[in-house]
């Protein structure tokens, strides 16, 4: 367990724990009920609220979701047996404008969107942080795996000491402002350790399993929600080469992405993969696997969290461009377009829609920022 000195040193506010309101964040998962409980412990006025995000229609859920009813329940009962009182905010109507809307415009552009991303900035460290606020809240806490720490030039965004479950890449556009207001206790952990504090505090979430991706997509089927908003997007189309050679038919962009090779229904000879799609003109444009290596990136609405602004002149950074994978050494600077990205070791399945996270080249932990990634 970790002692209470350390989470009061991770806090780091001002005035005395028990007179001093913090909000928690409660998903219904163990995450953020080991955070709740470590906060408290540590003897701080905590307010666990519970955010629901969308209603099932009816809909069955599957295995593993996230935002469901049961999500609720479970995060009262984590609520009351670690003692501290627990609100519920019908967010539906935020949740569908802010992320569900955009998911679905976003796909119908032939773009690859990530909502957990958009559900962060948006509705959690804005709605939800405002409304914190407005309790009297000191700070706003979440279960995520990553790490606040304080720097020369004020708060940083560091990678979770845990790199298997390191959130950074989903909380990049965590603003400086909002970085003033919240804490991650998880950060330094790894997920065993938050399990077995939970199993120690008798928490029922202990062996709950992981939320998935996409919460509100009815059994995993993101075209369903598409169609239903987006109609347009599931036209049917022409698949071709780089040269504009017609090579088949497809059904709907919406069911492909850059990168993607199966499922294409060619049978061609050779393997080819999605290398772009061309929502306006319902164009899958497939080509060998060279074709998807990239070096330039450019990205629109960049948050950038450095004390030292960007420019025109290259500085040498490292660049995420998937959750799944690593940083690569890059360089960057300020465009007439947006932010320039150009990555010194080409990556492949560079997706319009994706994010591009931004590391310190000289320390690979601290986040400086990230974007979107913008159709070339």
């Amino acid at each position: 367990m970790i002692a209470t000195d350390e989470i009061r040193t991770l806090m780091n506010l001002p005035g005395e724990p028990a007179r001093t309101r913090v909000v928690v964040a409660m998903s219904g998962g163990v995450d953020s009920a080991v955070a709740a409980a470590l906060v408290a412990r540590a003897g701080y006025d905590v307010v666990g609220i519970t955010l629901q995000l969308y209603s099932s229609d009816g809909q069955p859920k599957r295995k593993g979701s996230c935002c469901a009813g049961q999500d609720i329940y479970d995060a009262k009962a984590a609520a009351e047996r670690i003692g501290i009182p627990h609100y519920v905010l019908d967010y539906t109507a935020r949740f569908r404008a802010s992320v569900i809307d955009d998911f679905a415009a976003s796909y119908a552009r032939g773009e690859t969107p990530i909502p957990c991303v958009r559900c962060n900035e948006t509705v959690k460290f804005h709605d939800l942080l405002n409304a914190a606020k407005d309790m009297g809240a000191a700070a706003l806490v979440t279960g995520h795996y990553i790490r606040r720490l304080e720097g020369a030039r004020g708060p940083e965004l560091h990678r979770a000491a845990d790199a298997s479950r390191d959130q950074s890449y989903f909380l990049f556009a965590t603003t400086r402002e909002q970085l003033d207001f919240v804490r991650f206790p998880l950060g330094g952990l790894p997920k065993s350790e938050t399990r077995a504090i939970a199993a120690e505090l008798d928490l029922d979430l202990a062996t709950k399993p992981d939320s998935q991706d996409i919460c509100f997509v009815p059994q995993g089927r993101y075209t369903d929600i598409v169609q239903k908003l987006k109609p347009g997007a599931i036209e049917g189309g022409e698949i071709v080469d780089l040269s504009g050679r017609v090579l088949g038919r497809h059904d709907g962009v919406i069911n492909f992405t850059v990168g993607q090779r199966k499922g294409l229904g060619l049978g061609h000879h050779e393997q080819l993969f999605v290398i772009k799609i061309d929502a306006e003109a319902r164009q899958v444009v497939v080509g060998p696997r060279e074709a998807l290596a990239t070096r330039r990136i450019f990205l629109r609405d960049m948050n950038w969290l450095d004390a030292e602004a960007l420019s025109a002149s290259p500085r040498s950074v490292l660049a995420r461009v998937r959750s799944t994978r690593e940083p690569v050494r890059a360089e960057i600077r300020a465009a007439e377009s947006g932010v320039e990205v150009v990555l010194l070791s080409p990556e492949e399945g560079v997706a319009p829609g994706q994010a591009c996270v931004l590391y310190d080249a000289a320390d690979s932990s601290r986040v400086l920022g990230g974007g979107w990634i913008a159709k070339g």
